[in-house]
C-alpha cells in the first residue's frame, strides 16, 4: 500500500464515487452564473450564484436533484472535466486533470473544510443569489476573480 493519497495514486476515472466527491473543495465557484459572448465565445464569470447554492456553506442545497431542478447544471465526470475550460483554475478536478496537485488549502490536504474559505478561495461573502438579480442586470455582475 502506498503512502501517497488517493488523488496522487489514481486517475480521476479510477476513483471511487466517494473519492471523486471528496475532491470538491466547497468553493462554490462552479455554481456562479457565466455569460458567453455571442460573438467571441468568451466566457465571463459573474458574482451571481445558482439559486441552489448555499452562500454560507458554499455547497449545493439539493445536490442529488440539482440536474432535475437546474436544467443547465453541469455534472462533472472524469470524461468531461478536461473539456470544461471555464472551470476555475483552483478547482481540484481541473488541477488533477491537468496533472497538477491539490493546493495547501484544499480540505483533503489541510484536513479542515474551512481552509478553503479562510484562504479566500471560495465565494463566501462575495456572491449573491440569482434570485436577487434580474437577468437584464447579469452583465453588471461580471467579475474577474473566479477564474
Amino acid at each position: 500500500m502506498s503512502d501517497q493519497p488517493f488523488w496522487r495514486r489514481k486517475s480521476l476515472a479510477e476513483m471511487t464515487p466517494a473519492e471523486w466527491e471528496s475532491l470538491c473543495d466547497g468553493c462554490g465557484k462552479c455554481c456562479l452564473v457565466k455569460l458567453e459572448d455571442a460573438d467571441s465565445g468568451a466566457i465571463h464569470h459573474t458574482d451571481v450564484s445558482c439559486h441552489l447554492l448555499d452562500l454560507g456553506s458554499c455547497r449545493c442545497g439539493d445536490y442529488t436533484r440539482r440536474k432535475e431542478i437546474v436544467e443547465d447544471c453541469v455534472v462533472l465526470t472524469p470524461e468531461t472535466v478536461g473539456d470544461l475550460s471555464w472551470m476555475p483554475s483552483t478547482c481540484a478536478y481541473r488541477l488533477l486533470a491537468e496533472g497538477k496537485d491539490l493546493a495547501w488549502w484544499h480540505p483533503l490536504v489541510s484536513g479542515d473544510p474551512e481552509s478553503v474559505h479562510r484562504a479566500g478561495i471560495s465565494v463566501r461573502g462575495r456572491a449573491v443569489t440569482e434570485a436577487r438579480v434580474p437577468d437584464a442586470e447579469l452583465e453588471d455582475h461580471i467579475v474577474t476573480w473566479p477564474a
